[in-house]
């Protein structure tokens, strides 16, 4: 079976673009960015208002940890996406 000269152009360009693909999701975006690991830390509640607490972590990043009971200065074992800006808190 022979290709046109134009069916060939097809499938050199659909090779280079799935070529393209995998360099950039390996290379420029890897998708295990997007796995974060999680991180435990005992915190002190700075504030909570209206039941959003906000507390400081030592990445220096503030966290928000949304529907909280807990009241400013007590503590609480919380859990968060290393470099992200929430958290949950974790049950004793």
């Amino acid at each position: 079976m022979e290709l046109s000269s134009g069916r060939k152009a097809i499938l050199v360009f659909v090779g280079a673009f799935v070529a393209a693909g995998i360099v950039l999701s390996t290379m420029v975006f890897p998708f295990w960015n997007l796995i974060r690991e999680d991180v435990f830390e005992e915190v002190v509640i700075l504030t909570n208002d209206n039941g959003v607490c906000y507390v400081e972590t030592s990445d220096n990043i503030p966290k928000t940890i949304e529907n909280c009971t807990l009241d400013s200065g007590d503590k609480a074992t919380i859990k968060f996406g290393n470099g992200l800006a929430w958290a949950t808190i974790v049950a004793p």
